[in-house]
Formats: C-alpha cells, structure tokens, sequence
C-alpha cells in the first residue's frame, strides 16, 4: 500500500486502571492525542491492552470508555483505517469493535507492506522463549471452555471480579517487569532476531513491553516497542520512509 499521510501505533493504554477517576485523565489525555492526529493520519495502529480488562458477553460489555470509543468510531467514519490488535489484557475480545466500529480485530502478529517497507505488527504478549507461566495461563485464559465458563457469571460480578484483579494481579499487570534487561534478555527482541533469519522485515513494532524502546535487529531492520500511556505517553509514527517513537 502506498501511504499519502502518516501511520501512527499507540499501545498500552489500560483505561479503567487503577480507578475510574484517575483513568479519565489518562482517556482524555488519549482523546485530545487522537483528534490531533486526525488532521494527517491515514491509518492508526492499536496494539493491544487499550482497556486494563474487557470482557464480551453476547450481550453486554464493560461500562465506560464512551469517549475513548466515540472518538475512535469518528476517525473510522472519517475514512481513517484503524486496525486492533488484541493485548493480554482485552484478549476476551470478540466482535463488538468489527461489529460497532468496523475496525478489524486480530490476535496474532501480523504483516503489511507501506512505501515497499514491511512492517511486522502485534501487541508482543507470550511471543519469543522463556514466560513459560504466562504462557501457560494465557492457554488456559483462551480456552474455549473456560471463556463459556466466565459467561455463566453476571457481568456485575463477572466484570467487577476481573477488573479486580488485572490491576491487582502483579503476575498479570504488575510494573515490576518495566525495566529494559539488555538487549540479550529481551524476549522481543530475540523474537525479531528470529523472525529475520526467516524473512527479512524493515520494522518489528510492538508493544506490552511499557517501555518505549527502539533497537536496530540488523543493518536495515528496527525493532520499536511503542510504550505506553500509564507512564511515558508514547507512540511511533512512519511519515512513508523513517519510523519514529515520539511523547505525547
């Protein structure tokens, strides 16, 4: 695809953590964000963990977040393409983006091609070695039947329960693992590291990480962890040749 304007990547936003209050700072920080880069976006990039829980029930889902989805549904119906990439934290997503807001939703990475770059795209969660326990539970977490499980609760305990415990769970969204551990122990990195022996892509963009990071995987090949919007309020932007992490 041959872009005009710019391409933007956000992650990480977790709203509804760690109380409403304080959320609503952080959403409309985002939202503001959002109606700047209307004026030059041609496609947005959501890489995952935009709510801290979500959950969909056939017929409900979580309360909140009415500006944050408002404005997303204005950028798509203003001809902005917006694609979503599940984070470990909304990865009980269904169809209520594609359905409501018909932005495309995708659970593992994925490839495009923009300017004759190649870009390899997801949210970062479980991928390269090592997070075995993690690993282990997201399996269980993604399970068919423990999805149809969850549902037998009332979304007033079944949504109250979860948001719970993802802010309070520091094996799930704990900040202790926040901190960069060399490019050697970088598990994304290694994960890139492999993926080029494979075939060659120009950028690896990712986030989960928290930390914005860009780190050169070869001569001609990037790898950019685009942050978050808990503590740094970072994202990249590729204006049709260079990629570039920048703060909010």
């Amino acid at each position: 695809m041959e872009i005009k304007k710019k391409i933007y990547f956000a992650s990480d936003q977790h709203f509804g953590a760690p109380t409403v209050e304080k959320s609503k700072i952080r959403e409309q920080k985002f939202v503001n964000w959002l109606n700047e880069i209307k004026q030059d976006a041609e496609i947005l990039f959501l890489l995952g963990d935009l709510f801290d829980f979500w959950f969909e029930y056939k017929k409900a889902v979580p309360k909140g977040f009415v500006r944050v989805l408002g404005k997303l549904a204005e950028l798509k119906d203003s001809g902005i393409q917006i694609y979503f990439f599940v984070g470990n934290h909304d990865l009980w997503m269904r169809d209520y983006f594609e359905t409501e807001l018909n932005i495309p939703v995708y659970f593992h990475p994925k490839e495009f091609t923009f300017n004759n770059k190649t870009f390899l795209i997801g949210h970062g969660d479980g991928l390269g070695p090592g997070d075995k326990g993690y690993k282990r539970m997201k399996k269980v977490f993604t399970n068919p039947f423990s999805k149809w499980l969850y549902r037998w609760l009332h979304p007033d305990i079944g949504l109250s329960l979860a948001q719970y415990l993802s802010v309070k769970n520091k094996l799930i969204s704990g900040d202790d693992d926040v901190k960069f551990l060399g490019e050697e122990n970088e598990w994304l990195v290694l994960y890139c590291k492999k993926k080029l022996t494979e075939k060659h892509y120009d950028f690896f963009i990712f986030g989960h990480r928290h930390l914005p990071l860009e780190i050169s995987i070869s001569n001609n090949s990037k790898y950019i962890n685009t942050g978050d919007w808990v503590s740094y309020f970072t994202y990249a932007v590729f204006e049709g040749k260079q990629l570039v992490l920048k703060t909010c």
